[in-house]
């Protein structure tokens, strides 16, 4: 693999030059809402090259990212989230399609909003934290994924480093699965 294209996300044409990415199921790192992002659009080729690349480094968890009308078409999405979405929320729910479920969040990023509304498709999105230790700093990020990506897109404006808050909501009352940037006590008081 040639090295990763580097893209900062003030430029006109990132988003764009990300959307087409994404479309070919190739795996870029996003400034996501939270934290920095392996990402990649929602699809069996994607998946694989995600879980490939996450073993490697020891840790195999997604997130799916989406637009609202995403997530519902993805998953049943309770009432009360609509109060809160987008934000910094990961929330497993009941898939609408099968047996199984999803770790969805919808971010309030506009950046990452356009993203997905361009792509017109919910997109994969794992810490891009190997197993064992935090990687924040872009020149670090840059460093450990430059050979194993497409793109990396930057966030010269960066201000967080924190991870979304994630609760399981597939049962009541739901649960705080990890504390993170987003205050969900009232879900969780009321669900």
């Amino acid at each position: 693999m040639t090295e990763a294209l580097l893209l900062y996300k003030n430029q006109k044409d990132t988003i764009q030059k990300t959307v087409s990415m994404l479309k070919s199921e190739t795996l870029v790192v996003l400034p996501c809402d939270t934290i920095y992002g392996l990402s990649g659009k929602v699809g069996p080729c994607t998946f694989s090259a995600l879980k490939e690349l996450k073993k490697s480094v020891q840790q195999q968890q997604f997130a799916i990212l989406a637009t609202l009308e995403q997530a519902q078409d993805l998953c049943f999405v309770p009432d009360i989230l609509l109060e809160h979405w987008p934000c910094e929320l990961t929330v497993v729910l009941p898939n609408r399609y099968d047996q199984g479920s999803s770790a969805v969040r919808v971010p309030k990023d506009p950046f990452m909003q356009q993203i997905l509304t361009e792509l017109g498709s919910p997109i994969y999105s794992t810490a891009v934290n190997p197993s064992g230790f935090t990687i924040t700093n872009i020149t670090d990020i840059i460093f450990t994924y430059k050979n194993k990506v497409q793109a990396i897109v930057i966030d010269p404006d960066r201000q967080r480093d924190t991870p979304s808050t994630m609760i399981d909501m597939r049962t009541q009352p739901c649960t705080l699965l990890r504390c993170g940037s987003y205050d969900a006590s009232a879900i969780l008081n009321q669900y």
